[in-house]
């Protein structure tokens, strides 16, 4: 072998020495690249944390609307039910000594069947409003049928009870009504 092809090969197994070429500085697409990755996490993240808050509201609009359905599910039937009542409590009221002693089983089946339906109402969560007379007008639960003027009464009080209200719960299912009296003075 000639001693210039000997140097040659010795070139070729020596170790190069690589030039490298300084890269071009590109670090605005970079950083603009992470910017918009950073925005478009941001915004999932958002996302996200709607999408959870909704979840949760739907949770709890949900398991508010199904105690809201145990509690008073059952309103109108309540409300239909309070004529029955009234009737019963009437047919009582007006029954005098004689008819009670003439047909003695007859009112205590009427009786039993009024204090029957009060139970039942007062386990629904149905419970009366009886206002007295010389009680205040309340608009929340009484409903004035008229009013007049009453001598020994304040204006505001109330003269006559014409039916109970009831309650379902905290909700007025039927006003007591109720006349008021119209003094302005005792």
């Amino acid at each position: 072998m000639t001693n210039a092809r000997k140097d040659e090969m010795a070139e070729d197994q020596a170790p190069r020495e690589e030039t490298v070429e300084a890269p071009e500085l590109t670090e605005a697409p970079e950083i603009d690249e992470l910017e918009t990755l950073r925005a478009e996490r941001d915004e999932l993240r958002d996302r996200f944390m709607r999408a959870l808050a909704d979840a949760e509201n739907s949770r709890k609009r949900a398991d508010r609307d199904r105690r809201e359905a145990e509690q008073y599910g059952g309103t109108r039937l309540a409300r239909d039910l309070l004529p029955v009542y009234d009737n019963l409590s009437r047919a009582l009221e007006v029954a005098t000594d004689e008819q009670r002693a003439a047909a003695a089983a007859l009112i205590e089946g009427v009786e039993l069947t009024l204090r029957e339906l009060r139970n039942v109402m007062n386990k629904h969560g149905v419970r009366p409003i009886t206002p007295q007379v010389g009680d205040t007008f309340d608009p929340q639960q009484h409903q004035a049928m008229f009013e007049a003027p009453v001598s020994g009464t304040k204006a505001g009080q109330i003269i006559q009870v014409m039916t109970e209200g009831f309650m379902i719960h905290d909700r007025l299912l039927r006003p007591a009504q109720v006349g008021v009296s119209s003094n302005t003075g005792a």
